[in-house]
């Protein structure tokens, strides 16, 4: 969607960032000596490049994913994905799933899917569609930074219909108790960019 964005302006746009410090993660205050959740994916490293194969410039399906370390007194796991280091003036949401039990530790490959087993736990991404929006970054813009963050919860209702960010940040704030972050990064190069070639550096928004 955003790859036909002339590179001058993802430039001239570079200082313009969400923030990692506005993501549900570090925003949502859990009750203290809670564990913390350990978040992986089989598909690359924390804070390294999210293969293209997962993003707008490829099949764009929705990497696998991993979790340990959900608290015995959770009943329900929630996951969301952000961009932060969108446009806008808070993080882009790439997929929120909902209401996993809590002893469903993995998601596998392509499992973010409208289409799939879990179409009725998906909640609204920024494009008010379900399941997983391809990290799409306007070219020029440098690199962004994904956040797959899980959260565990305790108590409170189940979701009804298909819960936004803000829907999702309410019910976190007074039922989560544990919570856990990976990033992963994708840039799209400016065409003339040669592989190998590094490109500008992108400047610091916090």
């Amino acid at each position: 969607m955003l790859e036909g964005l002339p590179q001058a302006v993802g430039h001239m746009l570079r200082g313009r960032r969400a923030g990692l410090d506005r993501i549900l993660f570090n925003r949502v205050s859990l009750r203290a000596g809670q564990a913390a959740i350990e978040v992986k994916s089989l598909a690359f490293a924390d804070h390294a490049p999210i293969p293209m194969i997962y993003t707008a410039d490829a099949d764009g399906r929705s990497p696998p994913l991993q979790w340990t370390g959900v608290p015995a007194a959770a009943t329900r796991v929630a996951l969301i994905v952000e961009d932060a280091d969108s446009l806008l003036p808070q993080p882009l949401v790439h997929a929120i799933v909902f209401d996993l039990p809590p002893g469903d530790m993995s998601l596998a490959d392509g499992a973010i899917d409208p289409d799939g087993d879990l179409g009725p736990r998906l909640g609204r991404n920024s494009m008010l569609g379900t399941g997983w929006l391809p990290p799409d970054p306007p070219p020029g813009h440098g690199p962004h930074r994904y956040a797959f963050q899980v959260f565990a919860l305790a108590g409170g209702g189940r979701h009804r219909g298909r819960p936004g960010r803000e829907a999702l940040a309410r019910a976190l704030r007074k039922h989560a108790i544990a919570s856990g972050c990976l990033i992963g990064t994708y840039e799209r190069l400016d065409p003339g960019v040669r592989v190998g070639q590094a490109p500008m550096p992108a400047p610091t928004a916090e």
